[in-house]
């Protein structure tokens, strides 16, 4: 979502003309694999979409973008370690239940912003592609927002929790699988270490 943001910024303004955008993770270079709570949920993948700007763009593209931070969370979900600190790679650690608390109240917020940033409901959206942390989650905001669960692409199943990139990697399943299609209103969002959260809406 942050470079989503990041690189719709530079479109808008005219500073670029096409971005990728690229998420990617290898979790298991930094997994405990004895810690029951981490290792299970976790996965290694890849994804990437294309902006370009236009003139004429019909109405499609980013519409809106909603990204948050607050460090004072930082010990729910973080990386032990890192070169600089102890000079290693350090493992992901992560108090799940807390996570997930704060996951349905942050993401949920974060849409309803986004949703309220563009001057339509959620019931206007046509696709949910969230962040694929876990199903509890997914479910959790499903229910709290009253969305259709048949609206709301799951894909951790097939490849766990790969963070970064697990929605470019929900978008590319659902569109591969035709049931988003060009002109549908898709809102995405995530959350992740830190703690981060936001959530993107837009057209495609």
């Amino acid at each position: 979502m942050f470079a989503l943001a990041t690189a719709d910024n530079f479109l808008a303004r005219g500073q670029a003309k096409t971005a990728l955008v690229i998420g990617a993770e290898t979790f298991s270079r930094i997994m405990d694999w004895e810690d029951r709570g981490t290792c299970v949920l976790f996965g290694d993948g890849a994804g990437a979409v294309v902006l370009e700007a236009q003139e004429d763009h019909g109405g499609r593209g980013v519409i809106s973008t909603f990204l948050r931070t607050d460090g004072r969370m930082h010990d729910l979900l973080y990386v032990d370690g890192g070169p600089s600190r102890t000079q290693s790679v350090g493992k992901v650690r992560m108090v799940g239940n807390a996570v997930f608390r704060h996951a349905v109240e942050h993401i949920s917020g974060a849409m309803l912003e986004a949703c309220s940033r563009a001057g339509v409901s959620i019931d206007d959206v046509d696709w949910f592609v969230p962040h694929q942390a876990n199903q509890r989650i997914l479910d959790g905001v499903a229910r709290k927002l009253g969305i259709d669960v048949d609206k709301v692409v799951s894909t951790v199943a097939l490849h766990g929790n790969t963070s970064a990139a697990s929605v470019p990697l929900a978008l590319d399943v659902a569109t591969r699988d035709g049931r988003i299609k060009k002109g549908d209103l898709v809102l995405m969002e995530a959350l992740g270490g830190g703690l981060t959260w936001g959530a993107a809406l837009l057209r495609v």
